[in-house]
């Protein structure tokens, strides 16, 4: 429930972006935390703080126009919000799929400002993208719609102004013809402009690998405050992508077995264990489907119909997209005795599915805690190429480690020292904003 002094917020950001669904669920999720903490600290309600936090700084929206390979002109929408600064220049990924808008970008950009802000890293919140669908494309196509997007995107950029990385639809191919872009327009080696880059120019070891490694530290460390762990434990992962393919390998190496995974056509389920290294080359080399895995593993078997949460599991890694773990599913995997979810995913989980584990005693990481690995070794980039450096995978994996152990620890405390010991969600929003506040305090009415 939203406290009474908070009420007149969320009513005027529900009028004010009438519409954005995702953007509001988000907003009504946080403010819903924020009571407790406008109780203990009541200057936080001053100077419309709370207000100018759910307001962007900046939107930008612009056509971008490009050309196909049948010659034909194609128009697409591009976007990038810019949503708080208060910690360092806005960073957040570009996402390229037919679904976004702008109130999807405002959802991920409002999310990322607290994600940003538990990593402890000097970052702020902000997110972009498009509704093209690199699905199908050729290179060549690709190429164009990445380098007409940046020419417009390329002046709102910088490494102290803004810097993008990718998300849907958006990995090294991409991350590459934007960059290559972006140097050709400012005739500037600006590396740290852009995360997720290559490794053979500028990119961090371990960023591929970084969201769904960092999700599975952070449930790992999650399962022992009930002297649990991954190992010996069923898991369903969803998604095949790159959260997912890296959520499953680290898993792995903690001992769980991956049962399931899925795409937007269906899902696989294989009970001696997901063959990553054949998930692998369905999906970054054939860029196919993953009904394709149980044509090639015979004692798997491939559903398009019903869902992959009906599948008995010990733990679930929702890691595809928003809202894809309904409250029915919820009830199915508490009834087939889920003892833990951890989101790889933004918001993947609706707020009834949220109640109803909080409701079983389920543990619970919110994607902005359990998926925040990824922003964090993209910060790791930055500071690697800052100082003319580059890392190891294992210098910047036990970086990451560390930093998502540090997560855990305090949503943990913070969630506590707020009367709602093991509620990850309100940790994590209330450690997040207590961040953002205090820095936005001390830079006065911006």
């Amino acid at each position: 429930m939203i406290d009474e002094k908070l009420q007149p917020i969320l009513n005027d950001v529900l009028r004010r972006n009438a519409g954005e669904t995702e953007f509001l669920q988000a907003v009504q999720e946080v403010l819903e935390s924020l009571g407790r903490v406008i109780a203990k600290h009541p200057e936080y309600a001053d100077n419309a703080l709370i207000e100018r936090i759910c307001e962007p700084e900046r939107q930008i929206i612009f056509r971008v126009p490009w050309v196909d390979d049948d010659n034909r002109v194609r128009i697409n929408r591009g976007f990038r919000v810019q949503f708080n600064s208060a910690l360092g220049p806005y960073k957040g990924g570009l996402r390229f799929h037919p679904s976004v808008n702008v109130g999807i970008v405002k959802f991920l950009g409002f999310e990322q400002i607290f994600k940003n802000a538990l990593t402890g890293l000097p970052i702020g919140g902000g997110k972009g993208g498009s509704d093209f669908n690199p699905r199908g494309r050729s290179d060549g196509e690709i190429m164009r719609f990445c380098q007409s997007f940046m020419t417009e995107l390329y002046r709102h950029l910088g490494e102290y102004t803004d810097v993008p990385a990718g998300d849907i639809g958006v990995g090294s191919r991409e991350v590459g013809y934007l960059f290559g872009q972006y140097k050709r327009l400012t005739n500037r080696y600006e590396a740290a402009v852009m995360t997720g880059k290559g490794l053979v120019y500028g990119g961090s070891r371990a960023r591929t690998e970084a969201t769904g490694y960092g999700a599975a530290y952070f449930v790992e460390r999650m399962l022992a405050t009930r002297a649990g762990s991954f190992d010996g434990k069923r898991v369903v992962v969803s998604g095949s992508g790159n959260v997912a393919i890296y959520t499953i390998e680290k898993i792995r190496e903690f001992g769980g077995k991956v049962i399931a995974c899925s795409d937007s056509g269906g899902f696989v389920v294989d009970e001696e264990g997901i063959d990553l290294d054949l998930v692998k080359e369905i999906k970054q080399v054939r860029r196919g489907r993953i009904s394709e895995y149980a044509e090639l593993r015979p004692k798997a078997r491939y559903q398009d119909q019903g869902s992959v949460w009906n599948v008995p599991c010990d733990i679930a890694m929702p890691s595809a997209t928003q809202n894809e773990l309904t409250g029915k599913d919820a009830k199915a995997l508490i009834a087939n005795g889920v003892v833990a979810v951890g989101e790889g995913a933004n918001m993947p989980c609706t707020p009834e599915a949220v109640r109803l584990f909080h409701e079983a005693g389920v543990l619970f990481g919110p994607g902005k805690a359990a998926n925040a690995g990824g922003v964090a070794t993209s910060a790791l980039e930055m500071q690697q190429n800052a100082s003319r450096d580059s890392w190891t995978f294992e210098q910047t994996e036990t970086r990451l480690a560390a930093i998502m152990h540090d997560i855990h620890d305090r949503c943990a405390a913070t969630a506590e020292e707020y009367g709602r010991p093991g509620d990850y969600v309100l940790g994590a929003n209330v450690a997040g904003f207590i961040r953002v506040a205090e820095a936005m305090k001390a830079l006065g009415v911006i």
